[in-house]
């Protein structure tokens, strides 16, 4: 079947998670055979980690771009738009393009089913970026880690050029491992033989030491970005100005942690052929990240953070930035997060909270979580639509709070 339709690929695409998480590159590279192995026709950039992972990824893309190469990138999850996945030098993918080339992927995927194999969502959609980023001819591609890193299908690229690893915790225990040890290990995958790797000096310090322990096995240099060389000169809502090893860099997203992932994003920049400073300061300054702690209105803010790292981030930002006494929450969670961790640094900023469920089948039910908030609020609701949620709490608040998951995201704001 060839897809004319944009909305027949996606649904298409969204058919494929009745095959769920099935960790390994036997698929993938399967997959990849049978297009030709487009991983083959370009350089890359990889990006692994808990947190931060989408925010690096961009930030990257951008810098590459002011440096004239032309650019893919490739990102999960989205908030408006399908498409916002798979971009070539900061544009989305055109929904005809992204039709045919879901249509060519497909047609491999039917000849790998036959065969037993049955490649996920996650796997066809990393396939397909990667084959309209070869018929696009991009020079670099930025590819975000979807799940750990070994056994993810982004691991199936040759050495990059510079692999970043982002803040580690606790997140995906169920498949990733129960110790910050083990979800490190599984993170460290990505780092390859002579290789180049780059992460924070604010990392955790088991997992740091995972991360220095893989980089010496595998004979790769690792640089290390070290907070303590950053100095704030200023900082609001909007973003952040920073002094960083004697140079000054913008960063137009609000929070410490953002401010973290930047350095880490100056650093491996630093190690590509032909990126100057200029390039690194205005990559940094050109990048927009929605649905990160973003005030879309005066009185909406909206993150799709979901583990307990980001909950205190997002309350930092709230508490040192916002001058509100009545927030309401509109709040929906997959039922693999700790749900409980994430809400006890949220809920008590809030006055009032509206619980949801995004259309996801991992998707955690919203009575559990109005349970979970007991200890915290007086004021709660449950409406299953997320749209519903989102409108109730706008016309009944005076400061609406969207939290909790991208899914949820997207399924109140997809245009």
């Amino acid at each position: 079947m060839i897809f004319t339709d944009y909305k027949q690929a996606v649904a298409y695409i969204h058919s494929l998670l009745k095959f769920g998480i099935k960790p390994g590159l036997d698929r993938i590279k399967a997959l990849l055979g049978e297009l030709g192995n487009p991983q083959n026709a370009m350089k890359f950039i990889h990006v692994a980690g808990t947190n931060g992972k989408g925010t690096t990824s961009t930030m990257l893309s951008e810098i590459l771009i002011d440096s004239g190469m032309k650019t893919g990138l490739f990102t999960s999850p989205y908030v408006f738009d399908f498409c916002e996945r798979i971009r070539i030098n900061g544009k989305n993918i055109p929904k005809d393009a992204l039709a045919q080339t879901v249509s060519e992927v497909r047609s491999a995927v039917e000849r790998l089913n036959q065969k037993g194999l049955e490649p996920t969502e996650f796997e066809t959609v990393t396939a397909a970026a990667l084959q309209y980023f070869k018929r696009e001819k991009c020079d670099y591609a930025v590819m975000e880690v979807g799940l750990g890193g070994r056994f993810d299908s982004t691991n199936i690229i040759p050495c990059p050029e510079v692999g970043v690893i982002t803040s580690i915790n606790l997140d995906h225990t169920n498949v990733l491992g129960s110790t910050v040890e083990e979800i490190a290990f599984e993170k460290c995958g990505i780092i390859k033989e002579n290789s180049k790797v780059v992460t924070s000096s604010l990392q955790e310090l088991e997992a740091l030491e995972v991360i220095k322990k893989s980089a010496d096995e595998k004979n790769a240099r690792l640089c290390i970005a070290d907070y303590e060389n950053v100095k704030i000169i200023s900082e609001n809502i909007s973003g952040t100005e920073i002094l960083f090893e004697n140079r000054e860099y913008y960063i137009p997203l609000a929070g410490a942690h953002q401010v973290e992932n930047a350095i880490g994003v100056i650093k491996a920049a630093e190690l590509i052929k032909n990126v100057e400073y200029e390039n690194i300061r205005n990559g940094i300054k050109n990048t927009v990240m929605h649905g990160r702690m973003e005030l879309i209105l005066p009185n909406v803010l909206i993150d799709g953070g979901h583990n307990e790292e980001c909950a205190v981030a997002l309350k930092r930002v709230i508490e040192k930035y916002l001058n509100c006494e009545k927030i309401t929450a509109v709040i929906g969670m997959m039922a693999d997060k700790s749900c409980e961790k994430y809400l006890k640094h949220i809920l008590p900023l809030c006055e009032a909270a509206v619980f949801t469920r995004p259309d996801n089948p991992r998707s955690q039910e919203p009575e559990i979580l109005r349970e979970l908030s007991k200890t915290y609020l007086k004021k709660s609701a449950i409406e299953i639509d997320p749209k519903t949620a989102y409108n109730r709490a706008v016309k009944e608040s005076d400061f609406v709070l969207v939290c909790g998951s991208f899914y949820l995201l997207s399924d109140i704001f997809n245009q």
